[in-house]
């Protein structure tokens, strides 16, 4: 099962789009870490909602939309940063 079939072509740019809003607010000393995932899933629903047409399928098209860009994000972030993090500890 391919997951990217489940969003609709038009909504892919909201990834890239979230993924810099996120990248944005995790520099905001005043936004906490863990409130950077639900920001980024209201701007994705909130833009799939407006993308659609104003219609509910929008808002789940958001949902998909912002879940893929934290896993991405998450992924990144688990298999390259913390492999560099860990390869330094074991050199200490």
């Amino acid at each position: 099962m391919d997951f990217m079939n489940f969003i609709v072509k038009e909504a892919y740019i909201l990834i890239p789009v979230l993924y810099i809003l996120g990248m944005f607010f995790k520099e905001t000393p005043k936004v906490p870490d863990f409130l950077i995932p639900w920001i980024l899933l209201v701007c994705g629903m909130a833009g799939g909602f407006f993308l659609s047409g104003m219609k509910f399928e929008g808002i789940l098209q958001g949902v998909l939309v912002a879940g893929t860009t934290v896993l991405a994000n998450q992924l990144y972030k688990q298999t390259a940063v913390k492999r560099v993090e860990d390869q330094n500890l074991l050199k200490k």
